[in-house]
């Protein structure tokens, strides 16, 4: 069974940095594009920024030139560095990828969440 595990995260004071990991267990065929959402409390989940399988990156404009996203294809792995975190970066950040799993069809999963909190 395909799962996608969350790590990194933490608090830390604004103007500070924190990186966000993800990794794939579990059997699949082949691996698409993955990224990053987040979600802060009474707010819709928003894309923060993803990159295909064929490495093209796209960022929320209210995170570019703060984020990078990196992926390794060998490892399943994908980062988000966040750097100059600020208080509005709060949130709940929620790793995402497009898998087809061993014998299965192509689908979305979702990590558990991870939290960020930037104070100020």
């Amino acid at each position: 069974q395909v799962q996608l595990v969350e790590s990194g995260g933490g608090s830390v004071q604004a103007g500070g940095s924190l990186t966000v990991s993800c990794g794939v267990s579990g059997s699949f065929a082949a691996m698409y594009g993955m990224g990053w959402y987040r979600q802060a409390p009474g707010n819709q989940r928003e894309l923060v920024a993803e990159m295909s399988a064929a490495g093209i990156r796209k960022y929320s404009d209210r995170v570019k030139g703060r984020f990078s996203i990196s992926r390794d294809m060998i490892k399943a792995t994908v980062s988000l560095q966040m750097n100059s975190l600020k208080p509005e970066d709060t949130a709940t950040y929620y790793c995402y990828a497009k898998i087809q799993p061993v014998g299965g069809f192509a689908g979305e999963y979702w990590g558990q969440g991870t939290q960020v909190t930037v104070s100020s």
